[in-house]
């Protein structure tokens, strides 16, 4: 039997027919259309996972279950997106409105919950038994392995990490309030940081690196242009370096680790994340009790952008 994996972000759904073993068979997708709402979305989710059935001889009855890792407040019991700051979903029947379109078996989580049980079953966190994730896109997810068990707290809508305050009274959050981890660290708060820096310099190496086109700004932007030795782009990564390494250092302190897993897509920068943040976290003796404290692996995701995929078919897998 085959599975579906459906990774839901903040701009686009990402999806694959996955087999019992984790390979990767069929890959589709689409952008969100920020104008319509989460039903008119999921109808054109269910339209394409239909397509893409009929198109590769497939039937409902060849699928055991869809996965679907969605961001937000995800009740994985009742099948609810009851909030999504970043979609702008709330009480939206997510697992109903699939079934309908689909009539496959489908299940539901929180999407960074489903990067960790990829990256536990399948990537970089294999091996190791309590393990904090932060996915780091449009928002910052969380998701928390912890003694060889996955973490989702009450109503499943535990692991918000990004949700928690960094700074009191700082930066306004999409959540609604003020300082959280999210408006500091996730790639969005990167690109503001980012362009904030470029007009203060105009001069800077950024502007030739996206040709004058602020439109064309990423969280690759200030990275790629500190490899090359600009100083305006080097004091952006700096900040965005200690303010994700605060963070860090917040769940070491709290849950005591093996491992941090970088997922999102600016875990495409690897060593240029991870080495950095690493020597931060380590200058801060990796938390409470300095030299006394184990230290923490700091990894990139192995699954890299699979890894909410395959985290969310394995809700379906015997393993």
């Amino acid at each position: 039997m085959k599975i579906i994996g459906v990774d839901i972000g903040g701009t686009s759904i990402k999806s694959a027919i996955v087999d019992e073993e984790g390979q990767l068979l069929v890959r589709f997708s689409f952008r969100i259309d920020p104008r319509k709402s989460g039903e008119e979305t999921l109808l054109e989710l269910g339209k394409l996972i239909n397509k893409t059935l009929l198109d590769n001889a497939l039937s409902p009855k060849d699928i055991s279950g869809i996965g679907i890792g969605c961001p937000g407040s995800i009740n994985s019991t009742t099948g609810y997106c009851d909030y999504s700051n970043n979609l702008r979903w709330e009480n939206l029947p997510v697992v109903a409105i699939v079934e309908k379109l689909t009539s496959i078996p489908s299940k539901v989580m929180n999407d960074a919950n489903a990067a960790i049980l990829g990256e536990v079953r399948l990537g970089a966190a294999k091996g190791y038994h309590s393990v904090v994730m932060l996915t780091l896109g449009t928002g910052v997810g969380g998701g928390l392995y912890l003694n060889d068990r996955l973490y989702e707290g009450n109503e499943s809508k535990g692991a918000e990490l990004g949700h928690s305050l960094l700074v009191m009274d700082g930066r306004e959050c999409t959540c609604g309030r003020f300082g959280c981890l999210e408006a500091y660290a996730s790639v969005s708060a990167l690109i503001k940081d980012t362009l904030g820096a470029m007009r203060k310099d105009p001069k800077s190496a950024m502007w030739g690196y996206v040709g004058g086109d602020i439109a064309k700004v990423s969280g690759f932007t200030a990275f790629e242009c500190a490899k090359k030795g600009d100083p305006s782009a080097q004091k952006v990564v700096d900040q965005y370096i200690r303010f994700l390494g605060e963070g860090c250092l917040n769940f070491i302190n709290v849950f005591r680790p093996d491992a941090i897993v970088l997922g999102g897509g600016l875990s495409g920068q690897k060593e240029a994340l991870t080495k950095p943040l690493v020597a931060y976290v380590a200058s801060q003796g990796f938390g409470f009790g300095g030299s006394h404290s184990p230290k923490v692996d700091i990894v990139v995701s192995s699954l890299g952008n699979d890894a909410g995929i395959l985290g969310a078919a394995a809700l379906w897998m015997k393993v």
